[in-house]
């Protein structure tokens, strides 16, 4: 069996880009892996994208934090990673 890898993508206010980026992530060969979507405190249609592709894959999960950065948002997705990688 494939190890599981854990992909965390920390996103603010991303709307214009985040779409691609998942589908991008998510349309690769190897499928047995986690996507991880940290909320870094998004303003704009941010969290209603990540939630429409949570709907969509079970692979997805996504985490809502207030605004803290880059590093701390990627720390919150590395505490909640389940995969080997």
């Amino acid at each position: 069996m494939e190890e599981k890898i854990s992909v965390i993508i920390p996103v603010y206010n991303d709307e214009k880009y985040l779409k691609q980026c998942i589908e991008s992530v998510l349309t690769q060969s190897y499928r047995n892996l986690e996507v991880i979507l940290v909320d870094d405190g998004s303003t704009d249609a941010t969290p209603a994208i990540c939630e429409d592709f949570r709907r969509q894959d079970d692979r997805i999960r996504v985490i809502y934090k207030q605004n803290e950065g880059v590093g701390a948002s990627r720390n919150t997705g590395l505490a909640m990673a389940t995969g080997e990688y």
